[in-house]
Formats: C-alpha cells, structure tokens, sequence
C-alpha cells in the first residue's frame, strides 16, 4: 500500500481508537430490533445487519488474514456473504440479496465481531515491529472504512424504516432542529491557478490524490444551502414537470419514476410533512432541502437562474475553514437551519463529474477496487452531513453518487460566474 495513510498512535491509541470506532457501530444499530436488521427496502440500502458484518470482513481480510500466516476465518462462508465488492478477493453475495440473508443471525454477527475484535485489538498489542507501519496503515484505513459504513446505515435505516406504511420510528428522543435561515448572500470568489487534493498530512483516501493545479474562474458561492421553503416554491411552480429545467436522463427518469417532490416529503391533509429518523414531522421551511437527486438539484439550480458548484470551487472554499459543523454528534441526524454550512448537515453536488485526478495511482492489490474502479458515470459531491462522524472530513474528501441517488443525506448550494 503506498504511503497515503498517515502514520496514526501507536498501539495504545490505536486499540482505543479501534474500540471507539467499533462500539459506535453497534451503539447506532441499538435502538433497532432484530427484524429491523433484516430489511434492504432497495438495492442502493443494505440491512444493517449486512453492514456491521461487512466491516468485521474487512479486518478480518484486510488485516488478520495479512499478518497472521495461518489464520482461519472464522466461518468459511463469511467471505462470500460479506464481501461487497472486491472482485479480486472472490465471489459474493449479489448486492439485491443482501436482505435475502437471515442466517446468520444479528446474534452471530455480534458474536463474529467480537471474536474478530478480540484478535486484531491482540495483534496490535503484539505486532511485530517490522509491521508496525503497514499495520497501522491498514487499521486506519479499516477504520475509516467503518465510519463510511456508519454514515450508510444512518443513511439506509432511514429508508428501510419509510417504506413501512407504520412509519416506525428510530429514536424518539431526537430533538428538532431549531433556528432560522438567514438571507441569502453571495460571496465573491476570485479565480485563478488552485492547488487541489489532499495536502499529506494526516489520512486521506485514494481517491483525494495526488494534489495538483486547477484554474478557477471568478465566481460566487451562496452563504448556505437551499432550504426546504425555497425548493417548495419550485415544486408549487410545476418544477417537476418542467422539461425545459431537467437534463435529459432526469426527465426520462421522472417519467419512469413519476417523483412529484423530494424523497420522504409527503401532502398530508394539505400540509406537507416530511418522514425523518424522528418519525414524520412537519415539513419545516427553514431548514435544508434534504434527499434530493444530482438531476433534482441541478433542475432547481436552473430555475433560479443559477448553477452548481465545481468540486474545485467548494474544496478551496472548505480549505480556508475548520471542519465543524451539524455532524452525527451533534445528536439532531438531520440537517439544521443556519449560515455557512460549509461542512456538515448534507453532502452538496457539485457540477463535477466523479473522474481521477491527473496522474491519479490505486492503492495496491485488492485495496486498489476501494475507490478507482467506480470514476465512471458519477457526480461528486463535498462538505459531509449531519450523519458524518466527526473527524472523519477535511477539505479534499470526495464523496461519489450516481445522478439519480437521492436516499443518502443530500442538498444543493448554489453558485453562479461572477
């Protein structure tokens, strides 16, 4: 693996940083019952289940398969279960079936875990000095790996929960978001030659290198997101059956798929509601439109006349800023009203097709299918959400979806050329 991957705490803070990481996985799955575990209501979801197995997999192939010569896993068919999507490891489970998967039990996967957990936290304990830097690289790769799987299952337990015409709630003990939207402002943004990419220092994926030099225009970025009461407008004014305002794989999509308003936004009663990981709640107009579509954010952008941003004008913005915001700490999972929202409360799209940078190189071996293999037919997208574990972000992140998700916790900020 080449040196992407800061060298991270040495085995003391390692192992507390591993138990921190993997207790959080298994603290989000707690308010969830064994049949909620069971549920993938699309293919794009994977029962939560699946997740807290797959990281395990991870370490397991990853990390205790590596260093330990003559390790057995610790079921024959995990591998296959469990893999998501490394071809070069072996066959698995077809992504659609994931929720076809009732043995083994969420009993069994919790016990897989802690049998897997016990082994690595010894071998960090008792690695050799000789693997004490690849062995760090691959544990803290591992662990970012499961702080994505974190976000997702935010991301996925929503979903599975809306389709049930129970609507059942997540946690009822999240609090609402509180606050106004303040006006709107543009801030003016001068071009000129940029660095992009992540800088060296501390972790970065992939996908963020190498750093490299990009030519910016003039332009202007809006001072926060869209709100709720702002895309309202453009659905109360037939944005959704507009083909003048969509690209032309959105509107054939909208015709297949017939959306008439953003995900989990229900008319009820002649008031709009919208379903949340609190339960349904009323649609409140100050806060960030929230689960929209590449197409459903470029169609409004559109319609005010404006655009979205390039991931080259959102990174040099997010360069300047410390990397705080509305994050899975804050305890709301869900976007807030407020200014800047730079980082935090919903992935923003960009206008930047998902592509490798130039002189862009794959980790090594089968970790290289970790991110190369997807720049192809999707949109980046910056800033993390109101799901993302905190420290987990920085400036270079890239995020990556297909124009058409809209499940995962995604919003629109507006630019325009100066």
């Amino acid at each position: 693996m080449r040196e992407i991957l800061a060298t991270s705490p040495g085995a003391p803070g390692m192992a507390e940083r591993f138990r921190q990481v993997r207790r959080q996985s298994e603290a989000l799955c707690a308010p969830l019952t064994p049949e909620d575990c069971q549920i993938q209501s699309i293919t794009e979801t994977s029962p939560p289940k699946w997740h807290l197995a797959h990281v395990t997999w991870f370490f397991e192939t990853f990390v205790l398969a590596h260093f330990l010569p003559h390790y057995r896993p610790v079921h024959p068919r995990f591998a296959y279960l469990f893999n998501s999507y490394y071809q070069t490891v072996g066959a698995m489970q077809p992504r659609p079936d994931r929720g076809l998967l009732s043995r083994p039990t969420l009993d069994q996967v919790y016990a897989y875990r802690c049998t897997v957990d016990e082994q690595v936290l010894e071998l960090i304990e008792a690695a050799p000095e000789r693997h004490g830097g690849e062995l760090t690289r691959r544990l803290t790769l591992g662990l970012h790996h499961e702080q994505q799987h974190q976000e997702l299952l935010l991301m996925d337990i929503k979903h599975n929960l809306s389709v049930n015409p129970m609507l059942p709630v997540y946690r009822e003990d999240l609090p609402r978001p509180a606050g106004m939207a303040p006006p709107l402002r543009w801030l003016d943004r001068p071009g000129g030659i940029r660095e992009l990419g992540h800088d060296g220092t501390g972790f970065a994926f992939d996908n963020e290198t190498p750093r490299h030099r990009v030519l910016t225009q003039d332009h202007r970025l809006a001072s926060r997101l869209v709100t709720n009461g702002e895309y309202l407008d453009f659905v109360e004014d037939r944005g959704y059956a507009r083909p003048e305002l969509w690209l032309a794989d959105g509107w054939v999509l909208l015709g297949r798929l017939g959306w008439p308003h953003p995900l989990y936004w229900r008319p009820m009663d002649g008031h709009w509601r919208q379903f949340t990981l609190g339960g349904l709640r009323p649609l409140a107009m100050d806060e960030p439109v929230c689960h929209l579509s590449y197409y459903e954010a470029d169609a409004y952008a559109r319609w005010v006349g404006k655009r979205l941003p390039t991931e080259a004008e959102l990174e040099t913005r997010l360069a300047e800023l410390e990397p705080a915001g509305n994050f899975v700490s804050s305890g709301l999972l869900h976007p807030a009203p407020g200014d800047g929202q730079w980082y935090g409360d919903l992935w923003e799209w960009t206008a930047s097709a998902y592509a490798p940078y130039p002189g862009f190189k794959p980790l090594d071996g089968a970790m290289g299918e970790y991110n190369g293999k997807f720049m192809c037919s999707q949109m980046v997208l910056r800033g993390g959400c109101c799901a993302s574990p905190d420290a987990h972000l920085r400036a270079s992140y890239r995020n990556f979806f297909y124009p058409h998700d809209r499940w995962q916790f995604s919003g629109l900020r507006l630019a325009e050329d100066a």
